[in-house]
């Protein structure tokens, strides 16, 4: 499948590190920022970057573009987060054309995800696609590639049960709750951010524990207010977060941020402390663990948590993949017809020029001319002529000794 010519001799690239070789400290060092992505993006349109997406997530960071050079987009990731270009040498990876395509069909449809099946994913590519076309940085290329991986992942989701059971982070940080705490709904719980995972882990803390006494915390308290209400929880300002810390039995933290945002310096209690750190970067500083009641749990831990239906979700792996063939096969279909629509283009309007100027021949030479009759029969010619040569052109794709042949014959320049 030649690429290529969709965005004028540079290559579709996927380059990125992801949880299979980066913990969550060198993940958390080359994470980007959602006010960081905006000038990532600003950069590589400056740098004449047409077509990019970037999608920095708990468990990847990955930028999708096209570029003469992997390098380019290697640079703009660096450059942009605290990763060097050595630490991505050591853990990162680059992929080319249909590799690449391969690679966002996995990472879409939960095949690449730390949790399998998890369908989080999705969501945060669609958000990162739209981020980049508002930029006026997407071609139709970008745009048809994250409308099929959207396609597979809902077919995925919908006629498979690979997301049965542990699906998200969100999710396995309650089932760790409920195995390892006892009498849950009798505990204290603080959920401090609201941001999707801390949406998501509240919906899930509310449906799974039973527990009454769920506390919310945000930065922004009207984020807070607004999953609140939903729920019937209760929200504190940000203000109180050091004395709601302090009556907590268990801290979920899942704030985002650059920097750690809980410090052993907030945390003054003398009974036992669960805390849950759902965020990359880490936002719970280790020096926590210098208190001796408290315990520690980070989100790769969390993702390693299996449950019985784990075995059973694997068995639909080979379902999930033909799904992603079939769709995959029809995008690839589209992309071969990408291809020939500037020469078919070139070739309509050579043929359309040679009927005005025959027509303007005729029209001098032959008394009470009948234009619009010509006209007519001309246009429905030119039509079945270029039918004809599509037709042709998509049924010897594998070849470009047919369509530079058309395109010698009729002396075409498809990049007028």
């Amino acid at each position: 499948m030649i690429y290529e010519p969709i965005s004028k001799g540079k290559s579709f690239y996927a380059i990125g590190l992801n949880y299979k070789k980066a913990d969550a400290d060198k993940r958390g060092r080359f994470s980007v920022q959602r006010n960081q992505i905006d000038f990532l993006l600003k950069d590589a349109k400056d740098q004449g970057v047409s077509s990019i997406l970037v999608n920095s997530t708990c468990n990847r960071t990955e930028i999708y573009g096209f570029v003469s050079d992997a390098r380019t987009l290697i640079a703009l990731l660096c450059n942009h987060s605290e990763g060097t270009r050595k630490e991505f040498e050591d853990i990162g990876y680059v992929f080319k054309n249909a590799q690449a395509v391969d690679h966002i069909f996995n990472v879409g449809t939960g095949l690449d995800s730390q949790i399998l099946g998890d369908f989080e994913i999705i969501a945060q590519l669609k958000k990162s696609f739209y981020r980049s076309k508002k930029m006026k940085l997407t071609n139709p290329f970008m745009e048809r590639l994250v409308n099929s991986v959207i396609q597979a992942s809902k077919r995925i989701k919908n006629e498979t049960e690979i997301s049965s059971g542990v699906t998200s982070v969100s999710f396995a940080s309650v089932r760790y709750i409920l195995d390892n705490v006892e009498d849950v709904p009798s505990k204290n719980i603080l959920l401090f951010g609201m941001g999707k995972i801390g949406r998501n882990t509240c919906e899930n803390l509310v449906k799974h524990t039973e527990n009454k006494h769920i506390t919310l915390i945000n930065r922004t308290r009207k984020n807070a207010e607004n999953i609140a209400g939903k729920f019937h929880l209760q929200v504190k300002d940000f203000a109180d977060l050091t004395a709601e810390i302090h009556t907590t039995d268990i801290l979920i933290v899942a704030t985002g941020a650059a920097n750690p945002t809980i410090t052993k310096d907030l945390i003054h209690t003398n009974k036992p402390l669960l805390i849950l750190d759902l965020s990359i970067p880490k936002n719970v500083d280790e020096n926590v663990l210098e208190h001796d009641q408290i315990s520690l749990v980070h989100l790769d831990h969390l993702s390693k948590i299996t449950d019985q239906t784990l075995h059973r979700r694997k068995q639909y792996i080979p379902q999930a993949q033909e799904i992603i063939q079939e769709v995959r096969s029809e995008f690839d279909q589209w992309l071969t017809t990408r291809k020939f629509v500037p020469t078919i283009k070139a070739l309509k309007n050579k043929l359309i020029r040679i009927q005005d100027n025959e027509i303007a021949s005729q029209r001098k030479k032959i008394k009470n001319f009948d234009e619009e009759q010509v006209l007519l029969v001309s246009n429905h010619l030119i039509q079945k002529i270029t039918n004809q040569v599509a037709n042709h052109l998509k049924d010897h794709d594998e070849s470009n000794d047919r369509l530079t042949m058309i395109q010698e014959v009729f002396k075409l320049n498809p990049d007028e």
